[in-house]
């Protein structure tokens, strides 16, 4: 790891923290500190550091032809901080009336929308994109872990949510425009948790770390989403090997496309496992 990751990890870490500090413990005075503290800190790092590098032409280092901007710790990591404090701004229980998915809608759409629109036409540097279609056919394996995601969550996740109880987390769906409702918006959160978590908080970190150490720091903030969102008891048991694969298989794929088909299919199952808890015997094809 660079020397220059190594006096951005500090910062990096203490914004990623803000993300329990939020949404696992709900101490919203920590997380403000810490964001100030990491965004303060990655300003005061920078400070020190070269903001651009000077390209030459080939073997002759006197011959310049322009500078490369360097990109900025500040910015990314006040550019994730932006994105989690939208989130924060709504209570993430499970709610499914009309000015809940309301509210959902905005602030999560706001949390991916502002964030880009900040990078694409205040920073000017392009930091966000979505990718959603890499010309390329998916491979063998692809199509294989597509399967064993259905045949997994069929075998873990009945018993996850039923034995720990925290299908309660989610409202009583026991009528079709009920059932209609928690489709669209189990479908919808598991779209938005790929463009936020992998698309921007994932991407910005890659700008500056390794991937490995970023995709663990994305999965500190995507697991603590997860959290306040429903996935408690041994839920992270879970949810962390979840959230590291998903960027483990966009670094392989560099596909939007697939990984919100991995998670889709996940979440179908999540569906139809929150119906079948609340309405025992309507899905008889679980094992509990």
């Amino acid at each position: 790891m660079s020397s220059a990751a190594w006096r951005g990890l500090g910062p990096a870490v203490l914004v990623c923290l803000a993300a329990p500090a939020f949404f696992v413990l709900g101490w919203s005075w920590a997380g403000w500190v810490l964001i100030a503290a990491g965004v303060g800190s990655a300003a005061l790092v920078e400070r020190r550091a070269p903001q651009a590098a000077t390209v030459t032409v080939g073997h002759r280092p006197t011959w310049v032809i322009g500078e490369k901007r360097m990109p900025s710790l500040t910015r990314d990591l006040a550019l994730i901080a932006v994105g989690m404090l939208i989130v924060h701004a709504i209570s993430l229980e499970a709610q499914l009336d009309d000015l809940a998915m309301l509210r959902f809608t905005l602030a999560l759409g706001g949390a991916v929308l502002v964030p880009y629109l900040v990078s694409r036409f205040v920073f000017r540097d392009r930091a966000i994109s979505f990718p959603w279609r890499t010309h390329r056919r998916w491979t063998r394996w692809q199509w294989a872990w597509l399967i064993a995601v259905l045949v997994l969550g069929w075998l873990i996740l009945p018993y996850y949510f039923i034995s720990s109880g925290v299908y309660q987390n989610w409202p009583v769906v026991d009528t079709p425009e009920l059932i209609g409702r928690l489709f669209v918006g189990v479908g919808a959160v598991g779209i938005w948790d790929e463009l936020f978590f992998i698309c921007t908080v994932f991407a910005l970190l890659r700008r500056h770390f390794p991937d490995l150490l970023a995709n663990v720091l994305q999965t500190v903030v995507f697991v603590s989403f997860l959290w306040e969102l429903g996935y408690r008891a041994w839920g992270p048991a879970l949810t962390i090997p979840f959230a590291l694969l998903q960027g483990w298989i966009f670094l392989r794929t560099h596909s939007l496309a697939y990984v919100v088909t991995v998670h889709l299919l996940f979440d179908a199952v999540v569906f139809a496992v929150l119906v079948h808890a609340h309405n025992p015997g309507l899905l008889p094809f679980f094992l509990v």
